[in-house]
């Protein structure tokens, strides 16, 4: 059976409402510097018939089966398929029938996607979907459905060389990123586009006011586009987005996989000859037998200009991601802080999922109130919440005012089998890579060939895990660099999350017609009885551990010291439980290493673990006692190849 979530629909008189910082025919009246100068004040403008001035929220008035669709195609200034023409963005278009009948000028919600035509969007997969003259009728998500009745327009972008735009696209750079600037310029009159028969068109509906949000790739170009700093992008909203395509594709110099870039563009791209040179080009500069960062990953990192970012940012990143991971969100957020950016996160315990599926009624209810504040200027509240919120069980959230709970880490020694207590000595690793993820979490106490353990004593209290972890290693080696790899592992009997599954049930959220319906299946979150958990991996080349541009071999016999970052986590860790720290040199399961075979001696006086805790205290065993883990199911690694898992 399918259950409607109600939604009432009121209609508000033009009612005057004096907002602070409102956008378009919201805005208030501003007074001239000059007081004395300045006559008779004018009256504040009536506010939006769609908005409430009681609740500060808009309303769905406007009846979303009469809004008007249109399809046009942005101008641009480049050429990426070199066909002697200037690419063309192709721009499609959801929004109420009142804003050609009153004038009425609105906000603009975007996504702009690579997956429009290819692959489709959200947990069902929608597409595009056009009428008999090429103009948009199904806009896929719930977004048009949802806010066009509240007085939003909603625009679906197809970057360049995607969908039925023109050119060429160069996955993540600054061709794909100007396709959505150009697209943004016009929409606040700096720009051109034309109708599929070249009437020119003109975005007068529009207040400048743009609002992006996505998931992965589309989150992706959220923040590329911010981090130029264009005029009128008021804020993002990315899901489970990159903030580095370097750190997409690599570890510190470790390889995810091979030709990463080309495949992808190919994937998403037009199948051209042109278009199969420009992703030619992709896999000659990405430099994957090298792993270093070059001037092809910076154009396509977008944290070197978060300066720039001027948008608000609401984030959102599932702790369980293994596709985009948490160090995106992590060092995002970390670039926003520094330029003080207005900001939100929610990080849920799933991998890479839209909080759509997880959270949805929470979900749309903040995500409307976050668009009527930064697009509509209603000041309902919504930055005076708790900055963060995290899911610390599946379906239990907890709201903190700020993240991560520390700027800290603490230190945490090694010794011979033992985390938590000082060592002396070394201990010796030579490399395995065969050797799987079960086979290294499993039977901790034992010596493992190709692996190094180190369990701390039963926790006295629980700890809250917050940030992001690393260990540094002072090793020498037998060869001029290698892999190295970390997990931090929790050892106790839980239920623990382990995914999710659609049901039948669906929830309906916004209007529907008949070849753009508003409801979505829901879905279940799925536990399973474990004896362990991953807290966090990292992996590391030992050569790039100093620099990723400017790599220094190691020299064979000799002393240095080396640093992997783990990803990202926000995890309580309860009382009773066993920290586990395994060290691995390649890893086989996880990324493919351009280097294996090394042995490397580890000094136990110079390494240790880098924890962000809040609390409680990690001591080593007095003796480290039998821990049998019995693996019953394989590890769930995504496809890293898949862009929309």
């Amino acid at each position: 059976m399918t259950s409607v979530r109600a939604r009432v629909t009121i209609l508000v008189s033009s009612t005057v409402l004096s907002l602070g910082t409102v956008s378009g025919t919201a805005a208030a009246a501003r007074l001239p510097d000059d007081p004395a100068a300045a006559g008779p004040t004018a009256p504040a403008p009536a506010a939006p018939p769609y908005v409430d001035p009681a609740t500060h929220s808009t309303q769905p008035i406007y009846d979303y089966a009469d809004a008007l669709r249109e399809s046009v195609y942005v101008d641009t200034k480049m050429d990426t398929d070199s066909d002697g023409k200037n690419d063309v963005v192709a721009v499609d278009i959801v929004r109420p029938r009142e804003t050609d009948l009153t004038g009425l000028r609105i906000p603009v919600i975007m996504d702009a996607s690579p997956y429009y035509s290819c692959c489709g969007r959200g947990n069902e997969s929608e597409k595009k979907t056009y009428d008999e003259n090429g103009v948009i009728q199904k806009m896929p998500l719930f977004y048009d459905n949802y806010f066009v009745p509240r007085g939003y327009a909603v625009v679906g972008v197809d970057i360049v060389g995607t969908g039925r735009s023109s050119g060429c696209g160069d996955v993540g750079g600054k061709d794909e990123i100007n396709s959505v600037v150009a697209v943004i310029d016009w929409l606040n009159g700096r720009n051109t586009a034309h109708t599929a028969d070249g009437a020119d068109v003109e975005a007068t509906w529009s207040s400048g006011a743009v609002g992006m949000i996505g998931k992965s790739y589309d989150g992706t170009l959220a923040n590329g586009v911010a981090a130029t700093g264009v005029e009128g992008l008021k804020t993002i909203v990315p899901i489970s987005a990159i903030s580095s395509w370097y750190d997409y594709t690599r570890s510190g110099g470790v390889p995810y996989s091979d030709d990463y870039m080309p495949w992808l563009g190919s994937y998403v791209g037009h199948d051209t000859p042109a278009c199969d040179a420009v992703r030619a080009d992709l896999g000659d500069n990405d430099d994957d037998d090298t792993g270093d960062y070059t001037a092809f990953w910076a154009e396509r990192d977008y944290l070197k200009t978060a300066s720039k970012v001027k948008a608000s940012v609401f984030m959102t990143h599932g702790l369980s991601d293994y596709n985009v991971q948490t160090n995106h969100f992590s060092q995002w957020w970390t670039a926003l802080a520094k330029n003080e950016v207005p900001r939100k996160l929610w990080l849920g315990l799933e991998d890479h999922v839209d909080p759509f599926e997880f959270r949805r009624d929470a979900w749309v209810d903040e995500l409307h109130e976050w668009f009527d504040y930064w697009l509509q200027g209603l000041q309902n509240g919504v930055m005076k919440e708790p900055m963060a919120s995290v899911e610390t069980a599946p379906d239990v959230w907890r709201d903190y005012k700020t993240w991560p709970a520390v700027n800290r880490t603490v230190p945490v020694p090694l010794s011979a089998g033992k985390l938590g207590a000082p060592g002396k000595g070394t201990l010796t690793i030579t490399d395995d890579p065969e050797l799987s993820e079960d086979d290294i979490v499993a039977t901790p106490s034992e010596v493992i060939a190709g692996r190094q353990m180190f369990l701390s004593a039963p926790l006295p209290a629980a700890i809250r895990i917050s940030g992001s972890p690393s260990v540094t290693l002072k090793i020498r080696a037998d060869s001029i660099t290698t892999p190295v790899t970390a997990r931090l592992i929790e050892y106790g009997d839980a239920a623990r999350y382990s995914g999710i599954r659609r049901t039948d049930d669906s929830t309906c959220e916004g209007e529907s017609t008949n070849f753009d319906d508003a409801c979505y299946f829901t879905v279940e979150k799925l536990t399973s009885e474990s004896d362990h958990g991953i807290v966090s991996r990292g992996w590391i080349d030992a050569a790039h551990s100093s620099s990723l541009s400017k790599p220094k071999p190691l020299t064979p016999g000799q002393w240095s010291t080396v640093t992997v970052p783990l990803r990202a986590q926000d995890e309580v860790i309860p009382k009773g439980r066993i920290l586990g720290l395994a060290i691995t040199l390649s890893d086989t399961d996880w990324t493919a290493p351009n280097d294996t075979g090394a042995t490397i001696d580890i000094d136990l006086a110079g390494s240790q673990l880098n924890l962000p805790v809040t609390s409680g205290k990690i001591a080593a065993p007095t003796k480290v006692q039998p821990i049998d883990v019995d693996i019953t199911t394989p590890s769930q690694r995504p496809d890293l190849h898949d862009p929309t898992n």
